[in-house]
């Protein structure tokens, strides 16, 4: 994860004295961010595999621990490449890619857990739209737009804490994965269209700016 300082996540554990240990100890042993950005795609394929494939207790519990590595990989990769140094020319690829395919297959899957498939493949379009955005109105010089309500992390806690009340509540676990998946789809709408109007205004006024300026 290579953004820039004024196009990063706003994430306050980045300050925490385990998450400096962790990227420092990784730095030391050669890990690069692009690893790292990679590894969390590859913690939503198992998580996601098992709340697909195993939607019991143990399957939920599993999603919810994969879930935590994949926003720590998150965290970390940022931490390696800005606080460490070791950016590289393919950073904002990694910094992107892998996070779009992560999103999908936990979103994807608890569409199928909550037995409803079409409205979890919507809700990763939605989650992709938000990314889009918010990259969207990077490429044309503002800064980068995070706000939620329904953030990447912000989807990410939501479907740890529908995996885990559904595993503790195993009768009514698909009611509990449609109700969070509910959440997270109708949340990312509503980022979508508030970063949209966000992106919009921002637009008009720099315009407006270098219309006065110009005159």
């Amino acid at each position: 994860m290579d953004a820039p300082s004024e196009n990063r996540r706003p994430i306050a554990a980045r300050s925490s004295g385990w998450a400096r240990r962790t990227a420092a100890a990784l730095a030391r042993f050669g890990v690069s961010p692009n690893q790292v950005s990679t590894a969390s795609a590859a913690f939503a394929l198992v998580g996601a595999a098992a709340l697909f494939f195993w939607p019991a207790a143990w399957g939920l519990l599993v999603c919810a621990l994969c879930v935590q590595l994949r926003l720590v990989c998150n965290l970390i990769d940022g931490m390696i490449a800005v606080e460490g140094g070791r950016k590289t020319p393919l950073g904002p690829l990694y910094n992107e890619f892998p996070d779009r395919v992560a999103d999908s297959l936990f979103i994807v899957a608890l569409g199928y857990a909550a037995g409803l498939p079409a409205w979890g493949w919507f809700g990763a379009l939605a989650a992709a739209l938000t990314a889009y955005v918010r990259v969207f109105g990077g490429a044309l010089g503002l800064t980068q737009d995070f706000r939620g309500p329904m953030a990447k992390q912000h989807r990410m806690h939501a479907l740890a804490l529908g995996s885990v009340l559904a595993a503790l509540a195993p009768a009514h676990a698909p009611r509990v994965l449609a109700a969070i998946l509910t959440v997270i789809v109708l949340g990312s709408a509503v980022t979508v269209g508030r970063r949209v109007l966000h992106l919009a205004s921002a637009l008009n006024g720099r315009a407006n700016a270098g219309a006065k300026s110009g005159g």
